[in-house]
């Protein structure tokens, strides 16, 4: 509508340096809504065909986070035993990874490819006025204002811990405090959050949690909750 008012007026709804991905992201929405009659559940139905899309780069992602599980044990008791030899340490825990066939960058790189997607439809929702006023279900009755009784960011902050909780702890205590530190500091950000948004990332949770638990189980590595150890 805003193309055919003037030219480059439709610049006006800026998603910012993705565009190009952010405009078919729109188009999509726009189609699974006009068939479903509800911007809510068109949400949870676009993170959907995304994650089937991305399936093959999370699986890999998540059968290295496997692997890097699986060997946790090994790796934490050379720490203990060279704890006064860094060096050797080092060297010991890159045999390791030889040995074994880990990357422990590899859980790393398929899903930071898809960052930019998510960053994407993120501005997608943000800008997208079709949100104000259009209800979801029960009391969600404004996907474009905060959830009234902040339970979809509870519900997406138990999702978070859930999710760090079953990837494997870092053996470093610095960085396993960080892998919780970040995550939890990123939900307390979703309180103040449309609740279009928290939907978008309550499902691409919950969706991520299946298939990890889908692939370590497959791999024999049984799901195990690392809780965090903040001695």
């Amino acid at each position: 509508m805003l193309e055919s008012l003037a030219p480059g007026l439709e610049l006006v709804k800026d998603y910012g340096w993705l565009t190009i991905l952010a405009k078919p992201l729109y188009w999509l929405l726009d189609k699974i809504q006009s068939f479903l009659g509800n911007w809510g559940w068109s949400i949870m139905a676009l993170v959907l065909l995304l994650k089937a899309a991305f399936y093959w780069l999370n699986a890999k992602a998540y059968a290295s986070m496997a692997k890097m599980k699986a060997i946790n044990p090994k790796v934490t008791e050379m720490r203990e035993r060279l704890k006064d030899n860094p060096q050797q340490m080092q060297q010991e825990m890159m045999r390791i990874y030889r040995e074994e066939k880990v990357n422990p960058m590899g859980g790393c790189f398929p899903i930071m490819i898809q960052i930019p997607v998510f960053i994407a439809l993120y501005n997608v929702l943000l800008s997208s006025v079709e949100m104000r006023n259009a209800p979801w279900a029960m009391w969600i009755t404004d996907l474009s204002s905060l959830d009234p009784y902040f339970i979809l960011p509870v519900v997406m902050t138990l999702t978070t811990v859930l999710q760090t909780a079953l990837n494997p702890a870092p053996p470093d205590p610095m960085q396993a405090k960080m892998m919780w530190f970040m995550p939890l500091a990123f939900s307390v950000m979703f309180f103040f959050f449309p609740a279009g948004l928290v939907l978008y990332w309550i499902t691409n949770n919950v969706l991520s949690i299946a298939q990890q638990w889908i692939i370590n189980t497959r791999m024999g590595v049984p799901p195990q909750f690392n809780l965090p150890k903040f001695k």
